[in-house]
């Protein structure tokens, strides 16, 4: 797929867009450094959304957890323990800078319409019309019963729920004053929203499921695509072209929407400095606890009374279950794995540890100088596999300063990268049509599939 004539280069004045993710609980953020910062105090939060301000960063996108994660019944405590809501933690963010967008990860399967739509529509007014608002679904039992409904939501109504729960969103946020009434089969509304619109007319809206319902979903209804296809460049333009056919199914136009994968970006002074980095991130991410709760997955056992720099469990791994306890249900092929890992293993002379770090679930990312990085990067967005990236750190929250202060003045020499805000509003900083424009995505004022019935104007 590669091209060597610039004519044919499909978007030869395409900029690269910046987004950081603040991860809820991960075990990709390395916690030994003694750089680490805490997880929780607002100076890491205010630290990293300022870094990025600093950088021209278009947002700021905060990961969501409604419950600690477990595994076998138990908590798994290499994640972050908890985190703070949200939108509280934006609003606080929402003094402390000025133009970065501020992106809530946000659950519509244990929220209701009239609430958060009303919540969401204070921090885009609070902020001046930085607010965006990353749309998730679940279905698992053990989220559900901090909300006393346990699994009550079937897998394939999530995106139903979702998609009602949407348009109700943009119903209150565009009736102002207005008496708005919906009937769907998963609401019975009648509210009157006390608030306005704000200068960018509706919080931006972001989408991260990548099953091909997920995708209809985003079609339909998304602003931005956080997705996982920005590693490999054939595969992002494959889900690229994807999404455009899917855009056009739903009567949107091709560049309605932004694609912006998720990414760990390792920066050195040279190629071999940037791989030495690298090397050392992996060893840092996949600590031998964390080695042992990865195997664990993949073997369905607690091994964590084994060596990680022992040899792998000689036992064969059990069935998976169907708990829907975090981990379960993963794993599907562990026999196929589990012989693919032992010859690798035996070959190489690697110990249990060894092994997940060269074998196990690894981040997407890309490592390199940044005058590489740059041209990288200029040929993914100029050929349409991205519109950019979604950032994780690998270190909170330091974790953006090399790509501030090294691989933005790279994008920026290349003409592939802002050297100012030109706007106030994330919709601007992100080329996005005014929410009122029409039908589709973000410019979706109206509500689709019928879900509102009526209207009552008084």
């Amino acid at each position: 797929m590669t091209r060597t004539d610039p004519a044919d280069v499909p978007r030869p004045d395409a900029r690269l867009h910046l987004g950081v993710f603040f991860q809820g609980v991960n075990h990709w953020t390395i916690w030994s450094d003694p750089a680490s910062g805490s997880q929780s105090h607002p100076d890491s939060y205010r630290r990293v959304a300022q870094t990025a301000e600093r950088g021209l960063f278009d947002a700021f996108f905060l990961g969501e957890g409604l419950r600690l994660r477990e595994v076998g019944g138990r908590i798994h405590d290499l994640d972050v323990a908890g985190r703070p809501d949200a939108i509280t933690q934006l609003a606080a963010l929402a003094a402390q800078t000025d133009r970065i967008g501020l992106v809530s990860t946000t659950n519509t399967t244990f929220n209701e319409p009239a609430d958060l739509a009303r919540r969401l529509a204070g921090l885009d007014l609070l902020s001046d019309g930085r607010a965006g608002w990353n749309v998730v679904t679940t279905d698992n039992a053990w989220t559900g019963e901090n909300f006393r409904r346990g699994g009550y939501l079937d897998h394939a109504e999530r995106y139903v729920r979702a998609e009602q729960f949407l348009a109700a969103a943009r119903a209150i946020w565009d009736g102002h004053g207005d008496l708005v009434s919906v009937r769907s089969s998963q609401f019975s509304i009648d509210v009157r929203p006390s608030l306005p619109r704000s200068r960018q007319g509706h919080p931006v809206i972001f989408q991260a499921g990548d099953s091909g319902a997920g995708r209809d979903f985003a079609a339909r209804n998304a602003d931005v695509i956080f997705s996982a296809h920005g590693t490999d460049f054939d595969d992002a333009l494959a889900f690229a072209a994807d999404i455009r056919a899917r855009l056009r199914a739903a009567d949107r136009p091709e560049d309605d929407i932004r694609i912006l994968p998720g990414t760990s970006i390792v920066i050195g002074a040279t190629e071999a400095e940037a791989q030495e980095k690298a090397a050392w991130v992996r060893r840092e991410q996949i600590t031998p606890a964390t080695a042992l709760a990865q195997a664990g997955l993949v073997w369905n056992r607690d091994l964590s009374d084994h060596d990680p720099d022992g040899p792998l469990p000689k036992v064969d791994p059990l069935p998976p279950d169907d708990s829907s306890a975090f981990g379960s249900a993963r794993v599907r092929d562990a026999d196929a794995i589990v012989r693919h890992w032992r010859e690798q293993a035996d070959t190489n002379g690697w110990s249990l540890r060894d092994t997940v770090i060269n074998l196990g679930q690894r981040t997407r990312g890309h490592v390199g100088t940044p005058a590489g990085l740059a041209d990288k990067f200029g040929r993914f967005v100029r050929e349409g596999a991205i519109d950019g990236f979604n950032v994780s750190p690998y270190l909170v929250p330091h974790g953006l300063d090399d790509i501030v202060e090294q691989l933005v003045p790279a994008l920026q020499e290349r003409g592939l990268y802002r050297t100012a805000y030109t706007g106030t509003t994330l919709r601007e900083h992100l080329g996005l049509r005014p929410a009122h424009a029409g039908p589709g995505g973000s410019a979706a004022g109206g509500v689709r599939g019928g879900l509102r019935d009526r209207q009552e104007r008084r």
